[in-house]
């Protein structure tokens, strides 16, 4: 039983088994200008975080949870709280759908659902992400559910020796 779920999509913890399908996703260059990752990562070093991490959003100040498919548990991407801050009940989120399973609505469903979380089980007053302008999809997604443009960054994200803009959004509960 999926606690975090909607009739397609499902939020869990993560898990051992996850060691795999994570390993693909962080050792993925074309998806490290989203994810902010500079190296490749080692399947010993995701090993020590599996074990070591332990959902206390609290504690560590980031909670990440696997995307699956409601049919049959298949992973397809991740959600994430980044530098949650208690004292103002604020996090930035970060959303992603592995590249094979893009275009099929399921990154919207897991906005949904994650912030039903947010807002319900957390207690966030508000969730902000920045995107860089190149992702035009995702902007729109984030639109599309309720996150309003707050901002322009300008020269925010690095890719290679070039700088790109990038939108700060935030939803207010």
């Amino acid at each position: 039983m999926n606690l975090i779920s909607d009739d397609t999509v499902a939020l869990r913890a993560l898990e051992p088994a996850d060691i795999d399908t994570l390993y693909r996703w962080e050792n993925d260059p074309g998806l490290w200008t989203v994810s902010g990752t500079q190296a490749p990562y080692s399947r010993h070093l995701l090993a020590a975080y599996l074990s070591s991490y332990t959902g206390d959003i609290y504690a560590s100040r980031q909670l990440r949870l696997m995307i699956t498919l409601c049919s049959d548990g298949s992973p397809i991407g991740t959600v994430d709280f980044i530098d949650f801050d208690p004292l103002n009940n604020r996090a930035e989120l970060g959303l992603l759908i592995a590249p094979g399973c893009q275009g099929h609505g399921y990154g919207r469903r897991a906005l949904r659902l994650i912030k039903q979380y947010a807002r319900n089980h957390i207690g966030l007053r508000q969730l902000f992400v920045v995107i860089a302008d190149t992702n035009a999809p995702c902007v729109t997604i984030f639109k599309q559910e309720g996150f309003e443009e707050s901002g322009r960054l300008k020269a925010w994200i690095k890719r290679g020796r070039d700088y790109l803009d990038a939108t700060l959004m935030q939803i207010v509960f």
